[in-house]
């Protein structure tokens, strides 16, 4: 049976006296976050030119007396700092409602473990970012060593948009928003043990994580320290999520990314 887009399986429910603290301290979280994520953008401003008509960010080099991992670590701290400004506010819906329902059930801890739930939910991103680094400045070493390999940069970027676009209309894409949209589905219910909060936002952060490559591939292309572009994909990853029937906008997501794509193919090659 086809999962409905929707209907989402937390509904809201009405807001409790005691969600005032929970929520205020979202609110801290993701402000501090948010001024981390500037902080690095504007730290890591500016780029190198490349051949090929391109500027590289400076968040795949290594900066100057940097170890590697220490360059790894700084992209990781901002790479996380980015994704809780991003993601938070689209997750607090579900993370608030599994308190709620923690609370129903009088079941002990349930400040302790939706912030479980929470730690497990970006963890996956964690691993993403883990996995983007290494690939994103292999990438950078090539393009700095070999002038060719820089002048096809912006040929794989028209072609990574395009693919990017095409995602937003696959199977998977679908499967994926329908378990963001409807996590207890594949989450499960809660329960009393703390181990039932880690797990919940472990499987909710992947079905994201899942749901998000098309998107994610966007904002390593078209720049992953450029503000404007994290806050419009940031916006897109919270309407599809939230709206009543994201369908329409998934698809004119992914048309304007194979145009985008397409575009800079066609520039890439002096049409």
């Amino acid at each position: 049976m086809t999962a409905d887009l929707s209907s989402p399986g937390f509904v809201a429910a009405p807001r409790r006296p005691q969600d005032a603290g929970f929520i205020l301290s979202s609110v801290v979280v993701f402000v501090v976050s948010a001024a981390a994520t500037v902080y690095f953008c504007r730290s890591m401003a500016g780029g190198m030119e490349m051949p090929g008509g391109w500027t590289m960010t400076m968040a795949w080099m290594r900066m100057p007396g940097w170890t590697w991992p220490a360059s790894a670590a700084m992209f990781m701290l901002m790479w996380v700092a980015m994704m809780v400004a991003m993601m938070l506010p689209s997750t607090l819906p579900v993370l608030l409602a599994w308190r709620r329902a923690l609370q129903t059930r009088g079941v002990a801890h349930a400040g302790l473990s939706t912030f479980l739930a929470a730690c497990g939910y970006f963890f996956p991103w964690m691993v993403a970012g883990g996995v983007a680094y290494p690939i994103g400045a292999e990438i950078a070493l090539a393009a700095m060593h070999s002038a060719a390999f820089s002048r096809a940069v912006p040929v794989m970027s028209g072609a990574t948009l395009v693919l990017s676009g095409c995602i937003q209309f696959t199977p998977w894409k679908r499967a994926g928003l329908c378990r963001c949209r409807d996590p207890l589905a594949c989450c499960g219910s809660p329960a009393s043990n703390l181990r039932s909060g880690w797990r919940f936002g472990l499987r909710l952060g992947a079905s994201c994580v899942i749901c998000c490559p098309g998107l994610m591939l966007v904002l390593m292309v078209l720049g992953v320290m450029d503000l404007t572009v994290m806050t419009i994909v940031a916006v897109v990853i919270a309407l599809e999520k939230l709206l009543p029937k994201p369908e329409p906008l998934v698809r004119i997501v992914g048309l304007a990314a194979m145009v985008v794509g397409l575009f800079m193919l066609l520039r890439s090659f002096g049409v």
